[in-house]
C-alpha cells in the first residue's frame, strides 16, 4: 500500500497544475483501492468467523462488503472534488451530497443488519423470551424508526440544520399528544409489553379474570381478540389485559389439558374396583392421552359417598366438553354394568302423628 500510495503521489505531482486530470487520477485510484481492499476485508472477516464461528458472520459479511466499497469509492470521489478547481458553493454542496449518500448507504446496512440479528436472536437455543416470532415485526420496526431518524439528523448536521428548535417542538407535540391520547397510549405500550413477554399467543386457550374463556385469534398493538366457547368474538384493550390476572390454559410444557372427574360411590363399595373401573375406562377412551398417564384418587369419606377423582389428559383445552361427556356417559353405563352404586341425595320424613279432622 505505502508503495502504491508513493506511485499515485509521484503520478499527482507530473500533473502539477492540471487539477482535473488529478481528481481524475484519484477518482480512478479510489475505484481500484475500493476493489483490494473490500476483497482483502471479506476474506480475512470469513477466515476470522470460522475460526471463532460465528454463526452469522457470513451474513453480515455478505452486506458489509458494499458499503465498504461504496465508502471509500465517496471518500475518493470527495478529495477528487477538493482537488478540482471548482472551489466555493458548489464544492461544499457536492461534498455535503457526497456525506448524505454514505450516511444512508451505511443507514441500509445497519437496518439490515438489525433484521439478521433479530433473526438470530429468536434462532439461538438460549435467547430470551424478549423477541420471539410474533414481536419479531414490532422490533423489527422500531430498529427501522431508531436508525433511519438517526440517520436523517446526521444528514440536517451534514448540511448545516440546527435540528434543536425541530426537536424541541417535537418534544412538546408529543407531551401535548400523549395527555390527549392517554389511553390509547396505554394500550399501545402494553401490546408491546404483550408482545414481547408473549404471556399467550395465538391459539391458545386462556380464561380472564372475570371468567370469560375462549381462543386467542388475535393480538394486535391496540387490542386483543378473543372466540368463546359460544363464537362470541370479544374484543379487550390490552391496558386492561395488561392489568389482568390471566389463565393461560395452553400454557406450560405442553397444550395437553388436565380434566378432574369426581365421581362418588356407596358406602361399602370395594375401593380397589372401583379405581381399577374408572382406570380402565380413561385408558380405553381414544379422546385421552396416553402420556401423560391417567391416574385415579380416593380424595375423602363424604357426607354419604366415598369421593373419587379422575385425572386425565387431553390433547387441546378445547376438548374438555367434549372428553368430559364422554368418559361421564361411560362411567355411568359401566357402574350399572358392575353393580357400583352412585348415591344421591335423599330425604326420610317420619310422621309421628296425623293431625286431627
Amino acid at each position: 500500500m505505502a508503495a502504491l500510495q508513493g506511485r499515485i503521489t509521484g503520478i499527482l505531482e507530473a500533473f502539477q497544475g492540471r487539477p482535473w486530470v488529478q481528481a481524475a487520477i484519484i477518482l480512478i485510484s479510489s475505484v481500484a483501492a475500493a476493489y483490494v481492499l473490500t476483497a482483502i476485508i471479506k476474506r480475512g472477516l470469513l477466515r476470522v468467523a470460522g475460526k471463532i464461528r460465528f454463526r452469522i458472520g457470513s451474513e453480515v459479511i455478505s452486506i458489509l462488503h458494499r458499503p465498504v466499497f461504496y465508502s471509500i469509492l465517496m471518500l475518493g470521489l470527495a478529495i477528487a472534488l477538493l482537488t478540482s478547481p471548482l472551489g466555493g458553493r458548489v464544492e461544499s454542496a457536492s461534498v455535503a451530497a457526497i456525506k448524505t449518500i454514505n450516511i444512508f448507504i451505511w443507514t441500509a446496512f445497519f437496518i439490515r443488519l438489525s433484521v439478521i440479528l433479530l433473526q438470530a436472536s429468536i434462532r439461538h437455543p438460549n435467547r430470551q423470551q424478549l423477541v420471539n416470532q410474533q414481536s419479531l415485526p414490532l422490533f423489527k420496526n422500531l430498529a427501522f424508526l431508531i436508525i433511519f431518524a438517526a440517520a436523517l439528523y446526521l444528514a440536517f448536521q451534514t448540511w448545516g440544520v440546527d435540528m434543536t428548535a425541530w426537536l424541541a417542538s417535537a418534544g412538546v407535540l408529543a407531551i401535548a399528544v400523549g395527555f390527549a391520547a392517554k389511553d390509547t397510549l396505554s394500550n399501545f405500550i402494553a401490546g408491546i409489553f404483550i408482545l414481547a413477554e408473549a404471556p399467550y399467543k395465538i391459539g391458545d386457550y386462556i380464561v380472564l379474570d372475570t371468567g370469560e374463556r375462549g381462543e386467542i385469534t388475535e393480538i394486535g398493538i391496540r387490542s386483543t381478540r378473543m372466540l368463546t366457547r359460544d363464537d362470541v368474538e370479544l374484543t379487550i384493550p390490552n391496558g386492561i389485559m395488561g392489568n389482568s390476572k390471566i389463565v393461560n390454559e395452553s400454557g406450560g410444557p405442553h397444550p395437553k389439558y388436565r380434566i378432574r372427574i369426581p365421581v362418588g360411590v356407596a358406602y361399602g363399595s370395594d375401593v380397589e374396583r372401583v379405581k381399577a373401573v374408572l382406570y380402565g375406562i380413561a385408558v380405553a377412551s381414544e379422546q385421552v392421552c396416553e402420556t401423560p398417564e391417567a391416574r385415579v384418587r380416593f380424595r375423602r369419606f363424604g357426607a354419604s359417598s366415598l369421593d373419587f377423582e379422575l385425572l386425565c389428559w387431553v390433547e387441546q383445552p378445547s376438548q374438555r366438553g367434549l372428553v368430559v361427556d364422554l368418559l361421564l356417559t361411560e362411567i355411568n353405563r359401566r357402574f350399572n354394568e358392575e353393580g357400583l352404586e352412585i348415591p344421591f341425595a335423599r330425604q326420610d320424613v317420619y310422621i309421628k302423628e296425623m293431625p286431627g279432622k
